[in-house]
């Protein structure tokens, strides 16, 4: 991880996609994020895909990097702590992440008045605080209406979190405006940001606001094509399916170029009236240029035009399954910068990343793994919380806080 985040602290209190996403994403970028959760477990702890004894790949997926302390926060000496390692003094710390329904001691009055410049990210689901999730809220604004076969009517659901992954990074981009303009002002704050709002904006900054309101148009399914410009899938002599994509006009001519099909496509424009150099005419005839590439493809293998099409700027790639990916694609594997085989205590080895960010001005470092449940608990309550042994022993005698003791 770039340290460009150094001397942040970011105290975490999420669950599932979105908000562990934004401790994540900042963590790899050098602040240190320490994720609280119940001495079971937050609600996520055992989310899916796990291994055969239950131990979730999820949950060590999207917590890298993190410190972890775990703490009954249904006693006053957990709730105590908890506040404590929010509202630490220093101008690093402050800062509170979550998704969690906060309430009472946990809200952004209560603890402000532990630090009055206290900043807080709170994640809803809806502006109005109703619970929703990722796979509630795509069905809600339209997006699977418009997924599936052309022709088809039955809504398909993306199994893509899209909008968790969107709100998870714009989550970590207000953390840090709101923590820029507390450096510039002094002031803290509450943010809020709803799911449902971000997948909101989005219907506009797509224009597909406009395109209904406007066009009065509810866009139907066009299967695999690309919609406003060429984009297809086709089978191969060999029985693989690859997509093809001719959004620009030299994506379209390397593709005449390579198939030698430039003037047949000519041709075609000529036939049917229509300037097929326009990316938005090659959607309306796309059913066209299709029937003239099919039987291209048909005749040839994915070997005798990859490296043609490579050379030529003509956009491509295979479909594959998550396992046929790991298999066969290079860039998931050690030859990429950005990945590590990670020994990750309880799950395995196996193939981990780190940031995706390539700075200039800081070398990429390598992935860190999950801590596992309560590994720091020890060390934050006497490092940063300033605990004595015998506090910390008591503590954990009581069954206040758990994970593992030193010695």
């Amino acid at each position: 991880m770039a340290q460009l985040l150094q001397g942040l602290r970011v105290v975490e209190g999420t669950s599932f996609v979105a908000a562990p996403l934004a401790g994540m994403t900042l963590a790899q970028l050098g602040a240190e994020v320490i994720r609280f959760d119940r001495l079971q477990g937050g609600l996520d702890h055992y989310r899916w895909p796990v291994t055969s004894d239950n131990r979730s790949m999820f949950w060590a997926g999207l917590n890298k990097g993190k410190k972890s302390i775990a703490v009954d926060m249904t006693t006053d000496r957990g709730k105590e702590i908890v506040t404590n390692l929010i509202c630490a003094p220093g101008p690093g710390n402050g800062i509170f992440l979550t998704n969690l329904r906060v309430r009472g001691w946990m809200d952004y009055d209560s603890l402000r008045q532990h630090r009055d410049d206290l900043i807080m990210i709170s994640i809803l689901g809806t502006r109005g605080g109703a619970p929703q999730v990722d796979y509630t809220v795509n069905p809600a604004v339209g997006f699977p209406h418009a997924t599936g076969p052309e022709g088809s009517s039955d809504p398909i659901a993306h199994v893509l979190p899209a909008w968790d992954c969107i709100t998870g990074q714009k989550a970590a981009l207000g953390l840090l405006a709101a923590e820029r303009h507390r450096r510039l002002t002094g002031e803290g704050q509450l943010v809020e940001l709803a799911l449902k709002d971000v997948a909101l904006a989005m219907l506009g900054n797509l224009g597909i606001l406009g395109e209904v309101m406007v066009n009065d148009v509810d866009r139907p399914k066009y299967g695999n094509a690309l919609y406003g410009a060429y984009g297809q899938d086709f089978i191969t002599a060999d029985g693989r399916r690859i997509m093809l994509v001719a959004l620009t006009d030299r994506q379209w001519r390397g593709l005449g170029k390579v198939t030698g099909l430039a003037d047949a496509f000519t041709a075609l424009g000529e036939r049917l009236g229509a300037d097929l150099n326009k990316e938005g005419e090659r959607f309306i005839h796309r059913h066209a240029i299709t029937e003239i590439l099919k039987p291209w493809f048909a005749d040839r293998r994915v070997e005798d035009f990859a490296d043609l099409f490579n050379q030529n700027s003509v956009t491509w790639s295979e479909f594959r399954s998550f396992k046929q990916a790991v298999e066969t694609d290079p860039d998931l594997s050690t030859a990429h910068p950005m990945f590590e085989m990670i020994d990750q205590p309880g799950i395995g080895e196996y193939l981990v990343p780190g940031s995706p960010f390539e700075f200039s001005a800081a070398e990429r470092e390598p992935p860190v793994r999950a801590s596992h449940l309560g590994e720091h608990t020890e060390d934050i309550l006497s490092g940063i919380l300033g605990l004595d042994d015998h506090q910390v022993s008591r503590l954990f005698d009581d069954g206040v806080v758990g994970g593992p003791r030193k010695g």
